[in-house]
């Protein structure tokens, strides 16, 4: 072989005139070029990117996205014309961006400015981590940011607006645990009316029709725990599992399940209906703080369940029938209707709307607290990556089912009382007191072990599935039809 072509980009400026900003920028982009050509073939690919940045916290999607929106030849990698193109562009974003939250134009940034820019994408600070988030930025000691400061920084960033960063946040509709207590996310005006919500909506129930089909084994063993209790139903997971195929065949361990799904479509429309309605009757003018996010949320929910609950207990009977008891949901209904009343679709209401406020409030708690952690530590990359909205997802759901699973546990228990003809009805807090009494206060947590077992497979194949429709539908994660530019 021959020796290797070293490759110098030239950068063109005239000799007899003095270096303007315009000459000054193409060399420190030659150079910054030269120093990412590793091989110093003149190309620079993702592997050399990836190597080049690895102190900058980049995640390898942005810097995949990065190549995708520089290289116009499709070739794979780019060239020294396609690198300085993408950084011209990508610094006039930067400047629209930096002047927008320039509040007062003294060419600087200061603490308070990040925190209301913060506050506008739906994350609120304090002066102190705004204070924080500058010193990652401030290399000059002066407490603010200005141009080159901004632009060093997120020169190989792919972040366009800062409104990329909520739209990556933003998982109510994409995580699917078999529970829909969460809070729903907030859409601006130009998403309501491209359509883009209700496709997000439309991809959400198809992931999680999907994750609890998946998971419903589990969810069945869960309710059978949660109503036999520990003297009817002993045993570990693998033994519960062989109690129900003994009983009913492969097929009974889906059962209840088309129910669970049937109820998603109704529950999120109603839901988002409702907390659309109180932010945009009461808070036209700025984005909702975290406390009025779950003030409004929450009510929303109550709305939600109150609408679709006769599904709820329609479910619990429906996992907990033997094999010939139901012919199917119908038959089910006309029989609680016949025997018990109208009033049987609502039992365990009060504990079931009482469970909303600890796992709605926890779950955006700790996701919350999650989040603005990453950020933090992140600053101006948008896209956090699977693993991160994914953990992130996993470990508030968990929290705030472990905040609100006494109150399941007696909601179901209530639900299914009335299979029993002649069983006496207790109320909500003498049920409580009779399961600690008799199986003290890890009665109050039976069956969450399946419970928990589901989260990670339920919140992983929602995700995959999530993503997989979106693009089906034709939307990228940034609100805009696949293939079309911002109008």
């Amino acid at each position: 072989m021959g020796a290797r072509r070293t490759w110098f980009p030239r950068v063109h400026c005239q000799d007899s005139e003095p270096p303007g900003p315009d000459c000054e920028r193409e060399k420190r982009y030659a150079e910054l070029f030269d120093q990412l050509d590793l091989n110093k073939d003149g190309c620079i690919d993702i592997r050399e990117l990836r190597t080049g940045l690895a102190g900058r916290g980049i995640s390898r999607r942005s810097l995949e996205r990065l190549v995708q929106t520089g290289d116009t030849n499709q070739d794979g990698v780019l060239d020294f014309e396609e690198f300085t193109q993408y950084l011209r562009a990508h610094e006039k974003q930067l400047k629209l961006m930096f002047s927008r939250l320039d509040r007062n134009n003294d060419g600087q940034i200061d603490a308070a400015e990040i925190q209301h820019c913060l506050h506008g994408i739906g994350v609120d600070i304090s002066l102190e981590d705004a204070n924080r988030i500058l010193l990652r930025m401030d290399k000059d000691g002066t407490m603010t940011i200005d141009w080159n400061e901004w632009r060093d920084y997120f020169l190989f960033n792919p972040l366009t607006n800062m409104e990329d960063v909520a739209r990556y946040w933003k998982r109510s509709m994409m995580l699917d645990i078999g529970e829909q207590l969460t809070i729903p996310d907030e859409f601006s005006e130009e998403e309501k009316k491209s359509g883009y919500v209700w496709r997000q909506l439309m991809a959400g129930a198809v992931a999680g029709s999907v994750s609890r089909t998946g998971t419903a084994p589990l969810d069945r063993l869960k309710v059978f725990r949660q109503v036999h209790g520990f003297s009817d139903f002993k045993g570990n997971v693998l033994s519960g599992f062989q109690s129900m195929l003994k009983e009913g065949g492969l097929r009974s361990l889906w059962r209840g399940n088309g129910i669970n799904v049937l109820k998603i479509a109704p529950e999120t429309a109603i839901k988002f209906t409702a907390y659309e309605k109180d932010y945009f009757t009461l808070n036209e003018t700025r984005n909702l703080k975290v406390h009025e996010r779950f003030v409004a949320g929450s009510l929303a929910g109550a709305i939600a369940q109150t609408a679709i609950y006769p599904m709820e207990v329609l479910k619990t009977r429906l996992t907990l029938r033997k094999t010939g008891q139901f012919s199917g949901i119908a038959d089910c209904a006309k029989r609680i209707l016949q025997r018990e009343g109208v009033a049987a679709f609502y039992k365990g209401y009060v504990p079931n709307l009482l469970a909303i406020v600890p796992y709605a409030g926890i779950d955006l708690a700790v996701y919350e607290t999650l989040k603005f952690a990453w950020l933090n530590r992140n600053i101006g990359v948008a896209d956090p990556g699977v693993m991160v909205l994914v953990g992130c997802g996993a470990a508030s759901s968990t929290c705030g089912q472990l905040a609100s699973y006494p109150l399941a546990l007696i909601r179901t228990r209530m639900q299914a009382l009335a299979l029993e003809k002649e069983a006496p009805k207790p109320s909500m807090l003498a049920l409580l007191h009779n399961i600690v009494t008799q199986e003290g206060v890890a009665g109050l947590y039976r069956g969450i072990s399946p419970n928990l077992l589901k989260v990670i497979p339920a919140v992983s194949v929602s995700y995959v599935v999530y993503e997989y429709t979106r693009i089906v539908l034709g939307v990228d994660i940034e609100g805009r039809r696949a293939g079309k530019g911002k109008g």
